[in-house]
């Protein structure tokens, strides 16, 4: 199989997850299997395919897609899984990343408002889809089943930004402080699953990392409760094309 080695990041009895990075922004995707039905879908596919060799190697039908987001480095793959998925295939999207000019092709749009959740299905499992707007305006978040898939909302050691086209900083911190909130009621050994891996203080590049390491370590969810804190972090925003075009077409 051409490309990187999709490996398991997180097993057990009900729920099997393969992560892979893949493309030239490093993305990070998600494949998430039922092993009592050996159904599955895959988070933001970059190269569908490349999933659907890994879902056929592996003995399972890839069923659908969930975007965290409409940013291109995780919708590059949608068109073409919708061809190899066929009828039934499912891609779900917030609605609201329409208002950042997302027009492309979905079967479904969550409508939910900010940290609310809708429940999504994969087979027998069930996951919560949170709306956690702030990266982009109808970014979401998948929890469930030991897993929190975060996208760009979260990253291991700090957060996404918050200044291209639709981004909101407030947004962002109030997704963060709600998300905060949800991941401190869960296990701490559940498994955080970024949009993309960067380094962190200690100089290493983890592609995932213990809920309870990210609780504890991560910058951004560090400066939540601090005006002067959040205004300060390096990371909300940049001095870059893609800054530039952001304020251009907003």
């Amino acid at each position: 199989m051409a490309g990187p080695t999709a490996t398991v990041v997180h097993s057990t009895p009900v729920c099997e997850v393969l992560q892979a990075q893949l493309g030239e922004w490093d993305n990070l995707n998600h494949l998430i299997v039922c092993t009592a039905t050996k159904q599955a879908v895959v988070i933001d596919p970059f190269d569908a395919d490349y999933w659907f060799e890994v879902a056929e190697s592996r003995g399972v039908r890839l069923v659908g897609a969930w975007l965290t987001h409409s940013h291109w480095d995780h919708t590059k793959g949608v068109e073409k899984a919708l061809e190899h998925g066929g009828e039934g295939f499912e891609v779900v999207v917030h609605e609201a990343e329409k208002e950042r000019g997302w027009n492309g092709p979905h079967t479904r749009t969550i409508d939910a408002p900010p940290n609310v959740a809708t429940a999504l299905h994969v087979g027998e499992l069930s996951f919560e889809a949170v709306c956690t707007p702030g990266h982009t305006p109808g970014h979401l978040t998948f929890l469930g089943h030991g897993i929190v898939v975060s996208g760009d909302c979260l990253f291991l050691g700090r957060c996404g930004r918050a200044d291209l086209h639709g981004g909101d900083p407030e947004a962002l911190r109030s997704s963060l402080m709600h998300l905060r909130e949800r991941m401190q009621a869960l296990p701490s050994d559940w498994t955080v699953l970024p949009g993309h891996a960067y380094v962190l203080a200690d100089g290493s590049t983890p592609h995932h990392l213990s809920l309870g390491d990210v609780l504890r370590n991560n910058e951004a969810m560090a400066a939540l409760d601090s005006d002067e804190a959040w205004a300060a972090l390096p990371f909300l925003s940049f001095d870059d094309a893609l800054a530039r075009r952001a304020r251009t077409q907003s």
